[in-house]
């Protein structure tokens, strides 16, 4: 079969890597012109099958100005930078390690979360564009291995510097603070560097704090007071929930129910609030029973994709608010699924505040740093609290969805150009296309 007839949309990231090495090709990209609008394709024998899916898409691709495929050296894994727009700045996201069994997931979350992360940063009034890096985890190989973190990781770097700062990358799952340590051994195009390098490290606790703000925003919206007395549902008790939950119990909220995969992630939170009025459940992989739960207020705060057609129209809760990226698996369908007497927050709308925390810190660390918690005031307008009312009162003016309104806003500031670069993300791309980036060998 020839190459370019082979569709690697269904096959695994590592069918793509593997039709890389044989070709004895390290990098690999598909971009759009930013004069034609058409896609390009560094090695079309290669990556045709791809381009003709992007065309066809309505859905994940929005124009992407590119995407870039490295093998790593040391690690021998695929890994992935996804760029969506650069006005406002360099594209700016966190990378995740993750496992996915087809191309197509790996690829499709790159775009949405790339895309996401630029709404959420032109949402914020932050002067950086939308970016995220995917490394493709594969079977069989034990990720608890430091040594293997490592070599992935300090690949992950290298691969940035030769991106040139058109991507920057940051924390995301799968990641940790020790990882982010040997990325920045490779290249200083990132953030969430640990503070004993001079960087903002985990983003997670203002995360937390910012999802509790929005669904504050949410609670008054409806006329249903504060968080006091209420029943939380919360899907996902990982590194945010762990202190998610923190700022409810502070709230003093009636009890917590929560389910995760992970044993380890619910043996945490029980030993750390020990009193609380806690119900927390180990469930299998796949397993939403908990959306079906009734509440006053769900958080999906676990992995994007998981309030769909299936899912949302089970849901109890009067407001739908979480710290997950990508929770609609498809937005222009199912923001209009929700009942009319839930309201649900859009994720990029309420879980700024890891990009906040971290997307500034090349100019100096400053303890409760103002520009930061300002975005945590509730009467700052452009924080969450005010942002989040703001998107609730147009989208009821409108008669669209909160989603719909918030992507229209976000979609609008985000064509702002960047006051002193303009657009320089899109100005780097065109320089790797032109200086034969993709045309570096393996060894």
């Amino acid at each position: 079969m020839e190459t370019s007839n082979m569709n690697l949309w269904q096959l695994s990231p590592d069918a793509l890597m593997k039709l890389m090495k044989e070709h004895q090709q390290k990098r690999a990209f598909v971009v759009t012109n930013p004069t034609s609008g058409e896609l390009q394709a560094s090695h079309p024998w290669l990556l045709q099958s791809i381009v003709e899916a992007l065309q066809a898409d309505t859905r994940d691709y929005q124009r992407h100005q590119g995407m870039f495929f490295e093998i790593g050296v040391k690690s021998d894994h695929l890994l992935g930078a996804f760029i969506h727009r650069t006005l406002r700045g360099q594209g700016a996201g966190g990378v995740r390690l993750w496992y996915y069994r087809h191309l197509e997931d790996y690829i499709r979350d790159g775009l949405r979360l790339s895309r996401g992360m630029g709404q959420k940063c032109a949402l914020a009034g932050l002067w950086w564009g939308g970016g995220k890096g995917v490394i493709a985890q594969q079977e069989g190989r034990d990720y608890r291995d430091p040594t293997l973190r490592q070599a992935i990781y300090q690949d992950y770097g290298y691969f940035l510097s030769g991106l040139r700062g058109c991507y920057v990358t940051a924390e995301d799952a799968g990641t940790t603070p020790e990882d982010m340590a040997h990325i920045f051994s490779t290249t200083r195009h990132t953030t969430c560097i640990p503070p004993q390098f001079g960087g903002s490290g985990n983003p997670s606790i203002l995360t937390a704090a910012g999802v509790v703000i929005a669904i504050e925003a949410a609670l008054e919206y409806l006329g249903f007071g504060t968080l006091e007395g209420k029943t939380i549902v919360m899907q996902g008790v990982g590194n945010v929930s762990y202190y998610m939950i923190a700022e409810l119990l502070k709230r003093q909220v009636a009890n917590i129910i929560g389910s995760d995969i992970n044993v380890a992630a619910i043996e945490k939170v029980k030993n750390k609030y020990l009193t609380a009025p806690l119900d927390l459940r180990v469930v299998e992989r796949g397993d939403n029973s908990i959306l079906k739960e009734t509440c006053d207020v769900l958080v999906p705060n676990a992995l994007g994709g998981i309030l769909n057609a299936n899912t949302i129209p089970a849901i109890q809760a009067k407001v739908v608010c979480g710290a997950a990226n990508n929770q609609l698996e498809n937005p222009k369908r199912d923001a209009k699924l929700f009942p009319k007497d839930t309201l649900y927050v859009p994720d990029f709308l309420a879980n700024r505040m890891g990009i906040v925390n971290c997307a500034n810190e090349q100019y100096g660390m400053v303890e409760n740093d103002p520009f930061i918690t300002s975005h945590l005031e509730r009467e700052m307008p452009t924080g969450i609290y005010q942002r989040c009312l703001e998107i609730f009162q147009r989208a009821r003016q409108s008669g669209r969805t909160p989603v719909e309104e918030a992507e229209l806003f976000a979609d609008e500031l985000s064509l702002e150009p960047h006051p002193i670069w303009g657009n320089r993300g899109q100005f780097i791309i065109d320089l790797l296309v032109q200086s034969g980036w993709a045309a570096n060998k393996l060894a």
